[in-house]
């Protein structure tokens, strides 16, 4: 009795190391994929010579900011709207 015991707990720690390595492995492919968004944003703007820094340190830049997101804001109201319209 006491092997069908160990063999069933063995096969849950197998089990649940399975699963510990599924949702690492699915952490390092999101990690990458970040990573990997990261280098393309930067490479980007090296290639076109953009000193994010420098451009928000100009005038009005915050208030340029605060205009994009209230029209991003603006723009998924109406997303949802249309949405709550159609179903």
């Amino acid at each position: 009795m006491a092997t069908t015991h160990d063999e069933h707990q063995t096969e849950a720690l197998r089990a649940r190391l399975e699963a510990l390595e599924r949702e690492r492995f699915e952490e390092i492919r999101r990690a990458n994929a970040a990573t990997a968004a990261a280098q393309d944003r930067a490479y980007w703007l090296e290639r076109w010579h953009l000193d994010l820094n420098a451009l928000m340190r100009r005038p009005g830049m915050a208030q340029l900011r605060w205009l994009l997101r209230a029209l991003r804001w603006l723009l998924r109201q109406a997303r949802a709207g249309t949405a709550r319209l159609r179903g």
